[in-house]
């Protein structure tokens, strides 16, 4: 498999899922901006698209979008547990928790990204992001996971938008636990050689 990344970005998530998992994988870089890989093709050939994360798998067939990437590795080491079985309340508990960070956190916080967000704007964003904080500050208190007792696939990809807040200046200091989970999830082996493989150490 390979996948097409750019450091820190969203593409992350999957490659601490690669890593967990010990899959056999190769990596691309990708430039967002001249969608430009690092070999000089063409990303939007791959994926038209052109957004990363992008799995191409071993037949070279293209499998876009992190939820439904991080699904699909962790399909393929089901002994490894990173996503309870398919048709138990907790896969649906899973689903749930991926569509929120998805349609909620990565869609909002992202947004800040862009510098021609007006000011207003940008602080209706910054306060609803507190508000989320807050409620994942308390949800962190109960669990030390995202789902619950055990590092899953959205372990993977929370980790990777919270891990925004030092490019994005967002303050974490008011959330305790929020912080005590990202530095519990960056000491994890396998993050800690994706964020080497990255360039973010």
């Amino acid at each position: 498999m390979k996948l097409f990344y750019t450091p820190g970005a969203c593409s992350l998530s999957p490659h601490i899922v690669l890593n967990e998992l010990g899959l056999a994988h190769t990596l691309e870089k990708v430039d967002l901006k001249t969608k430009q890989t690092e070999h000089g093709s063409d990303f939007r050939l791959i994926n038209p698209k052109g957004q990363v994360p992008t799995l191409q798998l071993d037949d070279d067939s293209i499998l876009t979008e992190g939820v439904a990437i991080v699904q699909y590795l962790a399909d393929q080491c089901p002994e490894a547990g990173l996503q309870p079985a398919p048709g138990t309340r907790a896969h649906y508990h899973l689903l749930e928790v991926l569509n929120f960070i998805a349609t909620e956190l990565h869609k909002g916080w992202g947004g800040l990204f862009n510098p021609a967000m007006p000011a207003d704007y940008r602080q209706q964003v910054l306060q609803r992001i507190a508000g989320q904080l807050e409620g994942l500050n308390q949800q962190l208190t109960d669990a030390p996971y995202a789902c619950g007792d055990a590092f899953s696939i959205a372990d993977a990809y929370l980790f990777t938008i919270l891990g925004w807040a030092k490019w994005l200046h967002i303050d974490l200091a008011p959330y305790p636990q929020v912080q005590a989970y990202l530095s519990r999830i960056q000491a994890r082996p396998a993050v800690q050689a994706t964020l080497q493989a990255e360039g973010l150490l």
